[in-house]
């Protein structure tokens, strides 16, 4: 009966909650206490657990509402929400999706056209992305598919240290197509990245003391010039 009422509960718009019961929220006789540090406390009745609670100045958190009976710790509620929402944001912060760029030439691209385009597809290897190389091919020049193939096997040679073909060139229609992938790991090439930012900021920040302690040294030996020499005292 209550399953039931939950569910048609739910479907009138309501929600389970997911967070952890806590305090007086929690409903069984006794519980297996788990105290601040980690330590076990034992199963005690929910009434001297709630008064260690009090006692702490902590909250008495659900942890394992399963287990029979429920295991509940002393600690501060409020603080560990904070942390692991900080938690949660720092691993999405860090979480790597690779990403596939495209690039599309043409079979008889001009030589400035090629090394502009290369430039796009190594700085996108770099970040650790995959790209796709489409060649397009237009009129009478479908009758020459080898000279795609030359092409991709020329920009697959010219980044091959930052790359490599994971997927061989093959016709698609019109087009020919070949995926390169990066050697790095998305996540290696974000904490490249990250390094080389911090470094460019802390040499930004050296680079003015250094200045000023130059302009010091160079001003002594002119001040040094300026002062009149001492002469002998008479005896």
């Amino acid at each position: 009966m209550a399953v039931r009422q939950a569910v048609a509960w739910c479907y009138r718009g309501g929600s389970i909650s997911a967070e952890p019961r806590i305090n007086d929220r929690i409903r069984v006789p006794e519980v297996r206490l788990v105290g601040p540090s980690g330590e076990q406390v034992g199963i005690v009745p929910l009434a001297k657990a709630l008064e260690l609670a009090q006692e702490y100045d902590l909250d008495l958190v659900e942890v394992a509402a399963t287990a029979r009976p429920p295991v509940c710790k002393l600690m501060d509620y409020g603080k560990f929400k904070y942390e692991s929402a900080m938690k949660a944001r720092e691993a999405r912060k860090n979480q790597a999706h690779t990403v596939i760029k495209e690039m599309k030439l043409r079979p008889k691209i001009d030589p400035h056209d090629y090394d502009t385009k290369k430039g796009h597809v190594v700085r996108f290897l770099k970040q650790g992305d995959k790209v796709k190389i489409t060649i397009m091919f237009r009129g009478r020049e479908q009758s020459r598919p080898e000279l795609g193939f030359r092409l991709l096997q020329r920009l697959a040679s010219d980044v091959e240290d930052l790359g490599f073909i994971e997927s061989n060139p093959k016709q698609d229609g019109r087009n020919m197509i070949m995926v390169l992938g990066p050697h790095k790991k998305k996540t290696e090439a974000m904490a490249e990245a990250r390094e080389a930012q911090a470094a460019r900021k802390a040499e930004r920040q050296g680079s003015t003391p250094g200045a000023e302690s130059e302009g010091d040294t160079a001003e002594a030996p002119a001040a040094a010039a300026e002062a009149p020499a001492e002469t002998p005292s008479e005896s």
